[in-house]
C-alpha cells in the first residue's frame, strides 16, 4: 500500500490514535494487522480453486490458494509428491497499483495521503481477496511466421476484492509462472461487500459467452459482463444482468453455473444456484429471439439452519446443499414448458457415519462420490471436547451405473473418469471376477468401433482381476516399522540406492496397497484365507496359477494391441514430417522391423504405412548407439533396448527412442517411461511427448 516506513508510521500512529473509531477499527481488522499481537496468529487457507484439467506443464490442474493473511498465489503439481509456488499474484498485484498511483484509470481523482486513514482503508480493501474462480479453457489460433496456424490455449482468473472490483488475469498454457501472465484486467462490479464469485459460461448456436456472477453479504446476485477482446469466438453481455436486486439480508453463500438443455424449448441453457441463508436462489438463464430470459425463484424448506456448503454434478444438473446438523439435500431440477421445478430428497449422514456436524460437501468430476467433512456431533446432549476433521466418501451411483457411463463416455479418457473406474475398481476386487454383462458389452465396443479406449479399459479391469486373484499381504505395506535394524555401511547392500528409488520403492507399496485395501468392503481377511486354503490344497492352488497364468496372457495381449496401435500412430507422424531420407531419433526401422516380426499380425494400414517409409527411407537404417560403448542398439524390445556388451537402456513408450541419460519421465501409475523433450527435437517430436500413457491415459511426469 506504500512504501514500507511509511506504511510502518501510519500503522503506528492508528494504533496509538486518541480517535477510538480509529484505532479500534484498526487494531481489530486482520486485514490491516495480521499478525495480531495477542490475537491468534492468522495461519491457514481462507479458499482455494482449482483449474480446469490441462493447464499445468504436465497436463494437470493448478491450484490458486488464499492464505488468512490474504495473500494469493498459485501452486503447481511438477514432480511427484512436490507443490511448487509459480507466482505471487497479490505481489503483482499491488505492483500494478503502485505503478498507476492506485487509480484504476487515468481519469481518476488523485488519492488522498497514506496517513489519511479512508485512503489507507482504501488501498487495502482494493487488494485484498475475497474469492478466485477459474474460467474454462479458451483455446485460439495463432498465425506463426511461415503462416501456419497453431492452437494456442489460455485459462483466466477471476479475483474479487474487498472493495467490489474484480481482476481478470489471463495466462498463456501451458502456466509455467510469471512469463506465462499475458494480461490483468480490472473491472468495476458496483456490488457493495461483495461475498462470493462464479463464471457464467453459456453456448448458444456455437457462440459462446461469458459473465462473472457476483453475489453480495447483503442479497443482491448480478451477473458482470466480461470483454474478452484477446479471445476470438468468446462474446458477452451489453450491460449487466440482475439476477436479485432485493437488499433482503440474507448473505450469498455459494454460487454454481450448470449448463443444461432444454427439452422443451430445444435449445441450450443455464441454471445458476445460489445458497442464501438456508434457502436456495435459482436462475435459469435462456436465450432465444426476443433476446436473454431470465426466470427466477427460491427453494424453501430444506434446512432449518443456513447452508454451510452446495456442490453440484455438471453432468446431470443435480445440486447437493448441506447444513452444519448433518443434513444433506438432494434438488434434482424437472423443466417444465415455461421454467423449471426441483425434487428435493433428504441424505441423512447420521444413518451412515452416526451423530455428525458438516462442514463442507464436494462432488467428484463424474458424480460418482459425494466427500463431506464432518466432526463428532453432540453426545448426550454435549458438545465434543476435541474435533476431529475428517473428510468422509458416500458413492452416489452404482457400480452398473459407473460400467455405463465409461461405456457411453464421450471423453474416452480414463484418468478423467477416475472415480467412476474407482467404483468398478472396488466391484471387481471385492467379487474376484468381471461382471458378465460388462465384459460382453465391452467385446461388443471393440469389434463394432475399435477404438484404443475401450482396449484401455479393457486392460484395467485385466489388471484389476489380476490384482484380485493374487495373496493379500501378511502385512499391511504402506506403515513404517518401528524396528531400529541397525546394520554397518560398508555392509549395506542398498549403498547405492539414491533418494528417488527409495521414494519410488514407498510409493509403488502405496500404490498397492490403495489397490489392494480400499476400505469400502475388501475383506483382506477372506483373501488370504482363500490364499492359505489353497497353498494347503495343491488340487486348489492349480487351477488358480493357471487362471492367474491365462489372465496375464491376456494382459500382454491387449498391451501388444495398445502398443502396435500407438507405434502406427508413431510411424504416421514419422512419414508426414519427413520429406527426404533423415535421421529423426526414432528408430523408424526397428519399429518397422518390430511390427512386422509376427507373422500373426496381419493389418494392411501398418504394411502399406511400412512400404510408404521403408520407400523414403531408401535403405537407409539410422541404427541407435550406445552412448557407453557406442555398439548398435537393436529394437527386440518395446520395453529396453540391450547392446551387444550388456548395457541396459530403457524405451521411451511416446517415442520408442532409448533413453540414455539418467533423468526421465514416469506415468501416474508407473506404467511406462518417458524420455524428456531435448531443444533439437523437431515440434512434431515434443507433441508426441506431451501424450499421457498409451495404457493408462495416466499423465507423465
Amino acid at each position: 500500500v506504500g512504501p514500507k516506513k511509511e506504511v510502518a508510521e501510519c500503522k503506528e500512529k492508528f494504533a496509538s490514535s486518541v480517535d477510538p473509531t480509529v484505532s479500534q477499527t484498526f487494531m481489530l481488522d486482520r486485514v490491516f494487522n495480521p499478525e495480531g499481537k495477542s490475537l491468534t496468529p492468522m495461519r491457514g487457507f481462507k479458499y482455494s480453486s482449482w483449474s480446469p484439467l490441462g493447464c499445468d506443464a504436465n497436463g494437470r490442474c493448478l491450484l490458486a490458494a488464499l492464505t488468512m493473511d490474504n495473500r494469493l498465489t498459485i501452486h503447481a503439481n511438477l514432480n511427484r509428491l512436490q507443490w511448487v509456488q509459480l507466482v505471487d499474484l497479490t505481489e503483482l498485484y499491488g505492483e500494478r497499483l503502485l505503478e498507476a498511483s492506485y487509480k484504476l484509470c487515468k481519469a481518476d481523482t488523485p488519492c488522498g495521503e497514506l496517513g489519511d486513514f479512508p485512503e489507507f482503508q482504501r488501498r487495502h480493501s482494493m487488494q485484498t481477496p475475497v474469492r478466485m474462480e477459474w474460467s474454462g479453457i479458451c483455446t485460439t489460433q495463432q498465425v506463426k511466421h511461415n503462416n501456419e496456424c497453431r492452437d494456442v490455449g489460455s485459462v483466466l482468473l477471476a479475483v474479487l476484492f474487498e472493495n467490489g472490483n474484480i481482476a481478470v488475469w489471463q495466462f498463456q498454457l501451458p502456466f509455467l509462472g510469471k512469463e506465462s501472465i499475458t494480461s490483468c484486467n480490472t473491472i468495476e462490479s458496483g456490488i457493495s461487500s461483495p461475498s462470493v464469485l462464479s463464471w457464467w459460461e453459456y453456448e448458444h448456436n456455437n457462440r459462446k459467452m461469458s459473465g462473472l456472477i457476483v453475489g453480495s453479504a447483503y442479497g443482491p446476485v448480478k451477473i458482470i459482463p466480461v470483454n474478452l477482446k484477446a479471445v476470438k469466438g468468446y462474446f458477452t453481455l451489453r450491460q449487466p444482468v440482475v439476477l436479485w436486486q432485493e437488499m433482503d439480508q440474507l448473505p450469498v453463500h455459494s454460487i454454481k453455473c450448470i449448463p443444461l438443455y432444454h427439452p422443451y424449448q430445444k435449445c441450450s441453457c443455464s441454471l445458476v444456484v445460489a445458497a442464501r441463508g438456508p434457502y436456495v436462489f435459482w436462475c435459469l438463464l435462456l436465450i432465444s429471439k426476443a433476446g436473454l430470459n431470465v426466470h427466477n425463484s427460491h427453494v424453501t424448506g430444506l434446512h432449518s439452519l443456513p447452508i454451510v456448503s452446495m456442490t453440484a454434478d455438471k453432468q446431470n444438473g443435480t445440486v447437493y446443499t448441506c447444513s452444519s446438523d448433518g443434513k444433506v439435500r438432494q434438488l434434482i431440477p424437472i423443466f417444465t414448458d415455461v421454467a423449471l421445478k426441483f425434487e428435493h430428497q433428504l441424505i441423512k449422514l447420521s444413518e451412515v457415519f452416526g451423530c455428525v456436524r458438516t462442514h463442507g460437501i464436494a462432488v467428484s468430476p463424474c458424480g460418482a462420490y459425494l466427500a463431506v467433512i464432518t466432526t463428532e456431533g453432540m453426545a448426550n446432549g454435549l458438545h465434543p471436547v476435541n474435533k476431529n476433521y475428517q473428510v468422509q466418501f458416500v458413492t452416489l451411483k452404482t457400480f452398473e451405473e459407473a460400467a455405463a457411463q465409461l461405456l457411453e463416455s464421450s471423453v474416452q479418457n480414463l484418468f478423467r473418469q477416475v472415480d467412476l473406474t474407482d467404483l468398478v475398481r472396488w466391484k471387481i476386487l471385492k467379487d474376484k471376477h468381471i461382471p458378465q454383462f460388462l465384459q460382453e458389452a465391452l467385446d461388443k465396443k471393440i469389434e463394432s468401433c475399435g477404438s484404443t479406449y475401450f482396449w484401455r479399459f479393457k486392460l484395467f479391469l485385466l489388471r484389476i482381476l489380476y490384482q484380485s486373484m493374487q495373496k493379500a499381504p501378511s502385512e499391511v505395506t504402506w506403515k513404517p516399522s518401528h524396528e531400529d535394524a541397525k546394520i554397518l555401511i560398508s555392509d549395506s547392500p542398498g549403498l547405492g540406492s539414491t533418494e528417488d528409488d527409495q521414494e519410488e520403492g514407498t510409493s509403488k507399496q502405496a500404490s498397492k496397497q490403495s489397490l489392494g485395501d480400499t476400505g469400502k468392503g475388501v475383506d483382506i481377511d477372506d483373501t488370504a484365507e482363500d490364499s492359505l486354503h489353497q497353498s494347503s490344497d495343491t488340487g486348489g492352488r492349480e487351477p488358480m496359477v493357471e487362471k492367474l497364468l491365462e489372465i496375464q496372457a491376456q494382459i500382454e495381449a491387449v498391451e501388444m494391441h495398445l502398443t502396435r496401435e500407438h507405434m502406427k500412430r508413431v510411424l504416421g507422424e514419422v512419414y508426414l514430417h519427413t520429406w527426404i531420407t533423415e535421421n529423426t531419433s526414432i528408430p523408424t526401422r526397428g519399429v518397422c522391423d518390430f511390427l512386422m516380426s509376427d507373422d500373426g499380425y496381419d493389418d494392411r494400414t501398418a504394411r502399406v504405412l511400412i512400404g510408404h517409409i521403408l520407400k523414403k527411407m531408401n535403405k537407409q537404417t539410422f541404427p541407435e548407439h550406445c552412448s557407453l560403448c557406442k555398439e548398435i542398439l537393436p529394437f527386440t524390445d518395446r520395453k529396453q533396448a540391450v547392446c551387444s556388451n550388456g548395457h541396459i537402456w530403457l524405451r521411451c513408450f511416446l517415442t520408442y527412442q532409448s533413453c540414455q541419460s539418467l533423468v526421465y519421465r514416469r506415468c501416474l501409475l508407473h506404467d511406462s517411461i518417458a524420455r524428456h523433450p531435448t531443444p533439437e527435437d523437431p515440434e512434431w517430436i515434443k507433441r508426441l511427448l506431451q501424450g499421457p500413457c498409451t495404457f493408462c491415459d495416466s499423465p507423465v511426469f
